[in-house]
């Protein structure tokens, strides 16, 4: 039975989790959800893992967009929900930061600044300072740069928060199957997503996938329980002690 406290800390992570999941399922860019887990692992409380089905050697801007939208959606969720945020978004808040700087600076996707490299990348030797960007540009572009990268993180978060809204019900028996479960396979939240199977169906047959699990567990320990006995009155039937510490030949005596 988990605390007060740890219970608090396990719904937070499975709504985080479940608006990462569910703004990814609903942006068709994005490659499809292969698991969503809250077990801990590493630094990471929790992970939605999607994987893209081929190999590609770009990135569209639409996809960035997107992408920004997934990485804050697990903030967006514990705001919607929970009514507070955590420090538990703040990869998620610096990769969409990364993305939102490319767009503008490195890949031209600003309509107001267009298709130019502003700053570029360069090892610093001065005392202090690692490898970054020497500025290039002057203080009112500097000043757009922020604006603009600002415009996609805002347009980003707003898409998390209207595709969250419109499907709370689905956060929700996301978030509630996770804190049951820990975790969900890419094959079985498809499903409920689309609405082959409901949240429930797929609560019972991931009783049965456990109970399974477990008695299959079950079998392998008597089994082995079994041959180590018969090992043990295999060793006896010889004439040898099955006691490392009581080992002898029968003609002599047991120390």
């Amino acid at each position: 039975v988990r605390s007060s406290a740890a219970s608090d800390v396990y719904k937070r992570q499975a709504y985080h989790e479940s608006g990462h999941a569910i703004v990814t399922y609903y942006c068709p860019q994005q490659d499809k959800v292969h698991q969503v887990s809250i077990v801990p692992r590493g630094w990471a409380g929790g992970f939605t893992l999607a994987l893209p089905e081929k190999d590609v050697s770009y990135q569209t801007k639409k996809w960035m967009e997107e992408e920004i939208a997934v990485l804050l959606a697990g903030r967006v969720a514990e705001q919607l929900v929970l009514e507070d945020v955590s420090t538990g978004a703040s990869n998620d808040i610096e990769r969409a930061t990364k993305i939102a700087r490319a767009m503008v600076c490195r890949y031209g996707f600003s309509e107001k600044l267009g298709p130019m490299i502003y700053g570029s990348d360069q090892e610093e030797v001065f005392l202090g300072r690692d490898l970054g960007h020497a500025r290039d540009y002057s203080e009112e572009v500097a000043g757009q740069i922020d604006e603009e990268a600002r415009r996609f993180i805002d347009e980003g978060y707003n898409k998390a928060v209207s595709l969250l809204e419109e499907h709370m019900d689905q956060l929700h028996a996301l978030a509630e199957f996770l804190m049951k479960y820990e975790k969900i396979d890419g094959d079985l939240f498809a499903e409920v997503m689309s609405g082959v199977i409901s949240f429930g169906e797929a609560a019972k047959r991931t009783e049965q996938e456990l109970a399974s699990a477990r008695e299959k567990a079950e079998r392998a320990r008597l089994q082995k329980e079994a041959q180590q006995k018969a090992a043990e009155e295999k060793k006896a039937q010889q004439g040898f002690s099955v006691d490392p510490l009581d080992f002898h030949l029968p003609h002599e005596e047991p120390p």
